[in-house]
């Protein structure tokens, strides 16, 4: 590390505000890195008369924990609960006449030795008691679960405090008793887990998108800047065409004969990403590759790939780095604005974009808005104060 990044370095953490703000922010999004742990209908570990059982890493059938069907339990059900104590009995039989007119006593053996009327009856077989504990998530919800039933007798639109019953008779109990802490949606779903998995994947688009959008800037905007001429004259009138196309509009079209997904918007939104960045590149690799010590390496037979990689592009990254926290925002509010208009990914991927869409439609379910507004607002402001940082660090009339 040369002393300069040092320097610039230290003058980033000396701004209280954009290093406490990066702090912050890089700590909510590791916390929520892992949100399968945190919010998830699987338990974190069963473990069943001494054996262990991993079910938020391996896929069980009821079959292994000793029942009958092939498919995955439902783990936070009564029955699965009764199937590992080994408290639960098999169907009962009808052992009285039949529809047909026929009784089991009309069916013995000829020799008279077995007569199944008098065998003991085959209903309510006990399975024979075991031991057994499950350690689950902190939130016993994921993102699309829908619970059948609940304490409080309202699944849709629970509240995360008391409120008064829509038939005017009593009071509806807190959803905290059902374990969703920040109430349910419109669907049912749990609010505080899609909430996680939301900041999750906003975070994780934003990112991508900006460092993407970053490399095609730098590529773009670094040929038309070192070769300029005709190169960068041609490059330069391709991009204002391709930017005068509204990316909405791409994105409709698109989406008219293709499946909307995460992987889509993040495609469609890379056609115009980069056009920023590659301004400010263009502009750094005008300028620098007039610098003697481009010249130099020019007169000693340096390839170009090698001038813009080793000489040129270290001396431009202040562009870079400076809008790359910008480049992260426009990115989350792209994600957020397509999923409000509901042009973004489809249910019931989760999404900060959704549950703004889902409290303005339901004003009075103040749970969902507000912590999603909230959350996005926070995000939003951390960046903005990490970008200033950054800028303000990078700034040569405060750095020199």
């Amino acid at each position: 590390m040369n002393k300069e990044l040092k320097v610039k370095l230290g003058v980033f953490r000396n701004d209280s505000r954009a290093f406490y703000s990066f702090i912050v922010l890089a700590t909510l999004f590791v916390l929520t890195l892992p949100a399968e742990i945190l919010c998830n209908i699987r338990p974190l570990i069963i473990v069943v008369d001494g054996k262990p059982y991993f079910p938020i890493a391996v896929t069980y059938s009821e079959k292994d924990f000793g029942g009958s069907l092939p498919s995955e339990p439902d783990y936070k059900s009564q029955s699965f609960s009764n199937l590992l104590s080994g408290t639960s009995t098999s169907t009962p039989t009808n052992t009285e006449s039949s529809g047909l007119g026929l009784d089991l006593g009309d069916f013995e053996d000829d020799e008279g030795d077995l007569d199944i009327t008098h065998m003991p009856p085959t209903n309510n077989i006990k399975i024979s008691p075991r031991s057994f504990w499950m350690l689950w998530p902190p939130v016993r919800y994921d993102y699309k679960y829908i619970p059948t039933d609940s304490v409080t007798g309202n699944v849709v639109l629970a509240a995360p405090y008391q409120t008064k019953s829509p038939i005017g008779q009593g009071l509806i109990e807190s959803s905290w008793i059902d374990g969703h802490y920040l109430g349910t949606d419109d669907r049912g779903r749990d609010v505080l887990a899609r909430l996680i998995y939301g900041f999750r994947i906003s975070m994780l688009f934003g990112v991508s998108l900006a460092i993407t959008g970053t490399l095609i800037g730098c590529l773009i905007g670094g040929a038309q800047g070192f070769f300029g001429g005709w190169v960068d004259l041609l490059g330069q009138r391709l991009t204002e065409i391709w930017g005068s196309i509204p990316r909405l509009y791409i994105l409709i079209i698109l989406s008219s004969f293709l499946v909307p997904s995460a992987l889509l918007l993040f495609l469609i939104l890379n056609l115009t990403a980069w056009m920023g960045i590659a301004a400010y590149i263009r502009a750094e690799f005008l300028k620098i590759r007039n610098y003697e010590f481009v010249k130099a390496a020019k007169s000693l037979g340096v390839s170009n790939f090698k001038i813009m990689r080793k000489h040129i592009f270290p001396n431009a990254l202040t562009p870079v780095l400076t809008f790359f926290p910008f480049e992260v925002t426009a990115g989350i509010l792209a994600l957020v604005s397509l999923d409000f208009l509901n042009l973004g990914v489809p249910s019931p991927a989760p999404s900060l974009g959704e549950l703004l869409a889902q409290g303005k439609n339901n004003l009075h379910a103040l749970w969902i808005l507000l912590p999603t507004f909230v959350t996005l607002s926070l995000a939003i402001t951390l960046l903005t104060f990490i970008g200033e940082g950054i800028r303000n660090a990078f700034d040569p009339r405060k750095t020199l």
